[in-house]
């Protein structure tokens, strides 16, 4: 049979997807003929992507902070309102700022761990929540990092909160399977994005070196020589969103041209 992602008028929410890989995967779905909610906690950037995007499909915009319950709550309802349901979720993020374990005070702790533990928790259940009542046959994808397989040195925030995504994927794909909805994780390698410039920034600041130093030597590490883009990880995003992995769920995919060294 011919390989399609049947996403064709499918209701997507993806987070965080004003600008780099969340924009970069609402626009792959909007590609494929589904309808979308794109969300950041800027207005104006949010205001710009639902004009890009929605030049090629049906996008909406909500303004919305992941790290609010409250925002959460109505990021979902408005979701349901613009799209009458939900049959894909996918939970991008922002990331923590850099630095090294002893770097970090009580507020950045909490600050990570609302953001990279409780909300994309929380946002699931609501989302679950949707799909039974609805009898949808649902979809999550939950983008993570390579990192919490090998944490990365400046990173202690993202590399330990980060981890946690991996058991909410686990748990989620247990519970929720009998109900017909599945669960996914992606594990992004080093893909060009604004973050890739704030890490090589910090990594060159610390040690003295040029950003375009820092940034070759990341690319000699990676076995296919080179940054990833977000069109390739939307790809994977789209994948696991979609009936092309109908009997995949609880899996962490990674897509990080082979940096990862781990066989687990």
């Amino acid at each position: 049979m011919p390989f399609a992602t049947r996403l064709d008028g499918a209701r997507v929410l993806v987070t965080a997807s004003s600008q780099g890989i969340g924009f970069g995967a609402a626009e792959a779905f909007v590609g494929e003929g589904a309808r979308v909610v794109v969300n950041s906690s800027n207005p104006e950037r949010t205001a710009a992507a639902v004009a890009r995007l929605g030049k090629s499909g049906e996008v909406h915009g909500v303004v919305a902070d992941l790290r609010s319950q409250d925002d959460l709550d109505r990021l979902l309802a408005e979701t349901l309102r613009h799209l009458g349901g939900l049959d894909t979720l996918v939970y991008v993020t922002g990331s923590p700022r850099p630095g090294t374990f002893l770097e970090q005070e009580y507020a950045d702790w909490e600050r990570a761990a609302s953001l990279l533990v409780v909300s994309p928790a929380y946002l699931a259940r609501r989302a679950a929540e949707a799909m039974v009542a609805a009898g949808t046959r649902g979809r999550m994808v939950f983008l993570t990092s390579f990192a919490i397989r090998e944490p990365i040195p400046n990173l202690a925030l993202s590399s330990v909160c980060r981890v946690a995504v991996a058991g909410l994927v686990r748990t989620l794909a247990r519970e929720l399977g009998p109900k017909g909805i599945r669960v996914n994780g992606i594990l992004p390698g080093y893909i060009r994005t604004a973050r890739v410039e704030e890490v090589t920034g910090d990594a060159a600041r610390r040690r003295g070196v040029p950003a375009e130093q820092v940034l070759r030597e990341i690319e000699r590490d990676i076995p296919l020589g080179r940054l990833g883009t977000t069109e390739e990880l939307a790809r994977a995003v789209l994948f696991l969103g979609s009936d092309l992995s109908s009997y995949v769920s609880g899996a962490m995919l990674p897509v990080d041209g082979a940096i990862l060294r781990s066989t687990g």
